[in-house]
């Protein structure tokens, strides 16, 4: 069930972050489904090979290279998807950390954990 809601919020982060970039574009909820499922796994499967890949170069730019390699996918996903696209590569850049914030932010707010209490003092 869980997972379910997580791309369901997915969705609506990939739609707020076309709502607010120019260059990304989003047909509708159920292309939103669609694409947050096809990023969901894009990032499962191919973002960890990548980042091995690239390692050296991650190094070198103290991890700056993994947001290269997030926008990189985040265009690849936009340019195989129909209903979902991505103008460029900058615009892939600013649309996969924007995705990530929202898709966070969403998340924390919808599975907020409460915080242990003190039974210390009782």
């Amino acid at each position: 069930m869980q997972l379910l809601v997580i791309w369901i919020l997915n969705a609506l982060a990939l739609l707020t972050v076309a709502y607010v970039l120019p260059g990304i574009s989003v047909d509708g909820f159920t292309s939103a489904l669609i694409a947050a499922l096809i990023l969901g796994l894009v990032n499962t499967l191919l973002r960890p090979l990548l980042i091995l890949l690239t390692l050296p170069v991650t190094v070198v730019t103290l991890g700056l290279f993994i947001l290269v390699i997030n926008g990189l996918l985040f265009w690849f996903a936009g340019s195989v998807l129909k209903g979902f696209e991505v103008s460029g590569f900058w615009a892939g850049v600013a649309g996969a950390l924007l995705y990530s914030i929202f898709s966070s932010v969403l998340a924390m707010l919808v599975f907020q954990r409460k915080p242990p209490t003190d039974n210390l003092h009782g």
